[in-house]
């Protein structure tokens, strides 16, 4: 399960070149052709609430979000653990309240396939999705922490 996730991961980072590409596209398309300013904005924000969706569950895989997490892994097995729970007490309610709220707004943005208002682009569904994703990326990986934490726990320590 944790090399898949960190594929994911990593296929998502890739989001960020045509992020990028877009951002800076956006000026030249207003100035110079007049036109395709809003769907290169409406379309780098669907790849940005993407990206950062992801992005929080790949910090803390990669061992670089500012989360207490981190700490977990340096300290003893019995602070880890505790760690890991109050974590996941602090993170697992607001996933779950998130999916449960957003989640029928996001099934119903996608069969309406929302629009953005402004430049009226379909994909505005895309960023519910992210949403949702977010969520339950955090809420994944909230989970597995606790797991590692306990089964370095119950690991026999290790002969020199």
């Amino acid at each position: 399960m944790k090399r898949r996730l960190s594929a994911l991961l990593t296929a998502a980072s890739l989001l960020v070149l045509p992020l990028a590409l877009l951002l800076c596209a956006q000026w030249p398309l207003r100035d110079w052709l007049q036109a395709y300013s809003l769907q290169a904005n409406d379309t780098a924000q669907i790849l940005f609430g993407l990206y950062a969706a992801i992005a929080v569950t790949a910090a803390s895989v990669s061992k670089t979000h500012l989360a207490l997490v981190n700490h977990a892994h340096a300290a003893t097995k019995t602070i880890a653990i505790w760690r890991a729970w109050l974590l996941a007490i602090c993170v697992v309610p607001w996933a779950l309240f998130l999916l449960w709220t957003a989640t029928p707004q996001m099934w119903a943005s996608i069969k309406a396939l929302e629009i953005f208002s402004e430049g009226l682009t379909p994909g505005y569904f895309v960023l519910r999705i992210a949403l949702v994703l977010l969520a339950l990326l955090v809420l994944v990986e909230a989970v597995a922490h606790v797991l590692q934490a306990h089964r370095r726990l119950t690991q026999p320590p290790k002969q020199p």
